[in-house]
């Protein structure tokens, strides 16, 4: 997994649960449902890598 692969994963986990949090203040679930949608994007991302990284090894 490159450098820049886990940047971005990390960003996009980041950005997910800064939505979660402001969903949860301003009760707005649609906004919290989309920061937990992309947390578990960036997980399934790095799980995906990390999958590909056992391989080559």
């Amino acid at each position: 997994m490159g450098i820049a692969d886990k940047a971005k994963n990390a960003a996009e986990d980041l950005a997910g649960k800064a939505k979660e949090v402001v969903g949860d203040v301003t009760n707005n679930d649609e906004l919290k449902a989309e920061g937990k949608k992309d947390q578990a994007k960036s997980s399934v991302k790095d799980a995906g890598e990390n999958i590909k990284d056992a391989f080559k090894k």
